[in-house]
């Protein structure tokens, strides 16, 4: 018998995660995977494409960097996944507004003569994570939080010792009283 049929092993600790997210559509995991959609907002279907080439009429990047970048300047509001950047740089590659080159071991692509001109097209249009902080000004870092609070609840409540969960309850319970303390101010 090898380790993971024991619980242990590679693999293991994600299989248990598994089945820990798939005790129903209420359960602690389906509930932290609402709060991480909720921190982050969808783009507009041309908002990935037109991101990507407006960062790249600054510099070259590769993929992460581009995330990274939509990222930041959206204040946390827009996190766009590989899953989003990666098949849109293929398209812009095939479409021929991107070239893709090998440097230090990363692919880093580049706008082609036909990318800077779609970029001048576009110019009138605000960059999209201009769009995307704007949507709801402050609630970037607001819903940020939030997702990085319940991962510590989560985790408070799964391992801690029956002395931790109390005084984890006892925090809960404290910023819950403070949160409607702050709507009740004028």
């Amino acid at each position: 018998m090898n380790g993971h049929q024991h619980g242990f092993g590679p693999g293991a600790a994600s299989e248990r995660l598994g089945r820990f997210a798939a005790r129903g559509p209420f359960g602690p995991m389906s509930f932290l995977q609402g709060v991480g959609q909720m921190a982050t907002q969808r783009a507009r279907r041309g908002d990935v494409r037109l991101g990507i080439l407006r960062l790249l009429s600054e510099q070259p990047m590769h993929g992460y960097q581009i995330i990274g970048e939509l990222s930041e300047r959206s204040g946390g509001v827009w996190k766009p996944s590989a899953g989003s950047i990666y098949p849109a740089l293929q398209l812009l590659a095939d479409e021929g507004l991107v070239a893709a080159e090998d440097v230090g071991g990363k692919r880093v692509f580049r706008l082609t003569d036909a990318g800077s001109a779609a970029v001048e097209q576009g110019a009138a249009e605000a960059a999209p994570w201009e769009d995307a902080s704007q949507q709801r000004p402050g609630a970037a870092g607001y819903h940020e939080g939030l997702a990085k609070l319940m991962r510590a609840v989560v985790l408070v409540g799964r391992t801690g010792s029956p002395e931790q969960v109390k005084a984890g309850l006892d925090v809960l319970n404290d910023a819950r009283k403070r949160l409607y303390a702050i709507l009740a101010e004028d």
